[in-house]
């Protein structure tokens, strides 16, 4: 389904993402090292490649391995990232399904995570966090279910009425209404709370807008006194 989605995804997801701007922008806000810090950084559902460039030109000495279960996905990548010097890895894998190598100092998701079962996810925050280094950060920017079939319901009605107003093509609407019967999104407050229980501190969602989110912790000793912060 996203291979055959791979050609047109970069053209359709401005339109298909309320606020992209604003959503990619609070991920890359939310990484606190310094620009010129020397960090290995994983990109989980990379796609496109989009997420990792935004990563990369803000953190030129960072490297980043880039995992996707789409060949045509990293395809895409390796063309939009291929004046990248030796910077990138592409590893074609499932990364629900496959240990995670580690040593990363950043794990990062973007509209990726959701396609996971809860179980699953659950799981693989665990694995991130074994993944990351002492000090390591994860932030994910994904949808989340609405906290009840009220608010679920407003979510949609919500994103139909903007990617309307975008001018979304009746094309794109129904290819990504179909990519959308493989959502298992998971509510905001249940994902928190598996990243507590995962072992990260500061756990803490630094931006939402409807069902958009951006959320993660650190990994960290002090975990003793973890618990969850929000901004949104």
């Amino acid at each position: 389904m996203f291979d055959e989605a791979a050609a047109g995804y970069d053209r359709a997801r401005r339109q298909l993402v309320p606020g992209l701007d604003g959503f990619y922008g609070a991920a890359l806000q939310s990484v606190p090292f310094g620009r010129d810090a020397e960090i290995r950084v994983l990109d989980l559902g990379a796609g496109t490649g989009l997420l990792s460039s935004i990563v990369a030109e803000r953190f030129p000495r960072a490297q980043v391995t880039l995992v996707d279960l789409s060949v045509e996905m990293l395809r895409v990548a390796r063309r939009r990232l291929s004046d990248g010097n030796g910077r990138f890895e592409f590893r074609n894998m499932d990364y629900a399904r496959k240990p995670l190598p580690r040593g990363y100092d950043l794990v990062v998701s973007a509209l990726s995570i959701h396609h996971l079962t809860h179980g699953d996810k659950k799981e693989l925050f665990e694995r991130i966090h074994d993944a990351l280094a002492e000090g390591g950060y994860f932030v994910n920017a994904d949808q989340v279910q609405g906290e009840t079939p009220e608010e679920e319901t407003s979510y949609r009605e919500w994103w139909l009425r903007r990617v309307r107003e975008a001018g979304v093509s009746e094309g794109d609407l129904d290819a990504a209404l179909s990519r959308m019967r493989a959502d298992r999104n998971t509510t905001l407050r249940a994902q928190l709370g598996w990243l507590v229980e995962a072992g990260f501190g500061v756990v803490r969602c630094a931006y939402k807008d409807h069902r958009f989110a951006v959320y993660g912790g650190r990994k960290g000793r002090e975990n003793a006194d973890k618990g969850r912060e929000s901004d949104g």
